[in-house]
């Protein structure tokens, strides 16, 4: 039983250690590293999406709005701060409404 436990330590700490180690030294073709760029905004995008959409059960409408403020402040390039306190605060006042 042990081993197992160890054997699955293993399997899951080596893709997460080799990259570092390992991606420096390699030299990716241009559309790869587009593409490994985009990674990080795709899964940040699957994993937010459905929170903007459940934030208030059965009002999907409010955290849609206040995304929609999130995007536009984030386009605009303001600071993240203020871009999660105006999405939070569209939340709050659409609530309060």
């Amino acid at each position: 039983m042990m081993l197992v436990i160890i054997g699955m330590a293993i399997v899951t700490m080596v893709p997460r250690v080799l990259p570092a180690f390992v991606v420096d030294r390699w030299t990716f073709p241009d559309w790869v590293s587009r593409w490994l760029n985009a990674i990080p905004y795709a899964a940040l995008g699957a994993l937010i999406f459905p929170g903007i959409t459940t934030v208030i059960e059965g009002k999907p409408h409010i955290g849609l709005l206040a995304g929609g403020v999130a995007i536009a402040l984030a386009f605009f390039r303001a600071h993240t701060i203020v871009t999660v306190l105006a999405a939070i605060g569209t939340v709050y006042i659409l609530t309060i409404l």
